[in-house]
C-alpha cells in the first residue's frame, strides 16, 4: 500500500507507540461476539484453519503489549466454551444488546478499568500494533472520549462496497462523518486521494462508554447502520488513528473465504 503523502495526511493521527516493560492496568480490550448474525450466522464460530475465529480475535490481541487483560464478551455458552478452552476469560451477557458497544457497556460495569477497547470479533487478524497505536492517544488526551483506526482505500472494490465504511476527517484527525457510501464524492471521478476505510475498533474512555449507552439513537446512526454514528450526533469526538497494519473484517461468506485462503497461505 503505497504511502500516504496528501493533503489527508495530517488528519490521521500517527501516535508514538509507546513501548512498555508492562501492560497499563487501566486499559482492558472487550471482544464483543453474538451468536446470532444477518449476514453471517454463528460467524464467530466459523473455523479459519482449524480455529475458530473469536478465538483467533482473542489470540491476536491478548498478543497487544498495551493491554492487562482481554474478555470475550458474548450471550451464548456456544462462544464462550471455545474462548474458555483456548485459555481465553468469556464473560455473559444478556442477548438483548442492540449493538457491540452496549455489550461492552455491560461489561464495563462489571469489570472496571479507565479505558476499554472494542476489538470487533470479526477481525481474525488484528494487528497487535494497531491496540497499542489506538491506546496511545487515549493516554494522551485525557479529553478524548472515543478514538478508532483508518486506513487509505486504494481499491475500486473498497470503494464501492457498502460494507466497507469510509470516515472523513477534520484538520485535527476527529472525524466528520461516517457512511457506507463512497465519501468523500469525487466529481471528477475516481477514488479520492484522501478515501479512508473505517476498521471497527475503537477506544473509550469508561466514563463515556457508560453515557453512550444511554444515549439515544440519532436520525443517522439508524439510516446508515453505523453506531459511531450515535458519538457524532450527540457532539462527541471521535479521533481516528492511522492503522499500522490494516487487517481483514469478515463481514460476509466473501471475506470469510478469503480469510481462511489467507490463513492456508501463511501455513505454506
Amino acid at each position: 500500500m503505497p504511502p500516504v503523502t496528501n493533503e489527508c495526511a495530517p488528519r490521521i493521527v500517527h501516535p508514538h507507540i509507546r513501548r512498555i516493560a508492562l501492560a497499563d492496568p487501566s486499559v482492558i480490550a472487550v471482544i464483543p461476539a453474538r451468536y446470532g448474525s444477518s449476514r453471517l450466522p454463528a460467524k464467530a464460530l466459523a473455523e479459519i484453519a482449524g480455529v475458530p475465529m473469536v478465538v483467533r480475535v482473542w489470540r491476536q490481541a491478548s498478543r497487544s503489549r498495551s493491554l492487562s487483560r482481554v474478555v470475550v464478551a458474548t450471550d451464548d455458552e456456544r462462544i464462550a466454551a471455545p474462548v474458555r478452552a483456548a485459555g481465553g476469560e468469556a464473560i455473559m451477557t444478556s442477548p438483548d444488546h442492540p449493538s457491540g458497544t452496549d455489550r461492552i457497556a455491560e461489561v464495563a460495569r462489571k469489570v472496571p478499568a479507565d479505558i476499554y477497547i472494542n476489538v470487533q470479533g470479526d477481525l481474525p487478524f488484528i494487528e497487535p500494533a494497531d491496540l497499542d497505536a489506538l491506546a496511545a492517544p487515549m493516554r494522551a488526551d485525557q479529553t478524548l472520549a472515543m478514538a478508532t483506526i483508518a486506513t487509505p482505500i486504494v481499491d475500486e472494490h473498497e470503494w464501492q462496497n457498502p460494507n466497507v465504511v469510509k470516515v472523513v476527517c477534520s484538520s485535527t484527525g476527529d472525524a466528520l462523518y461516517f457512511s457506507r457510501s463512497p465519501i468523500p464524492f469525487a466529481r471528477e471521478g475516481g477514488i479520492p486521494e484522501v478515501a479512508l476505510r473505517h476498521i471497527g475498533v475503537y477506544a473509550y474512555r469508561r466514563d463515556f462508554l457508560l453515557r453512550f449507552s444511554t444515549l439515544s439513537q440519532g436520525v443517522l446512526e439508524q439510516i446508515e447502520k453505523l453506531e459511531q454514528l450515535r458519538a457524532l450526533e450527540h457532539g462527541f469526538r471521535i479521533r481516528v488513528v492511522a492503522s499500522v497494519a490494516p487487517s481483514l473484517e469478515v463481514d460476509t461468506a466473501e471475506d470469510l473465504k478469503r480469510a481462511r485462503d489467507a490463513a492456508e497461505e501463511s501455513t505454506r
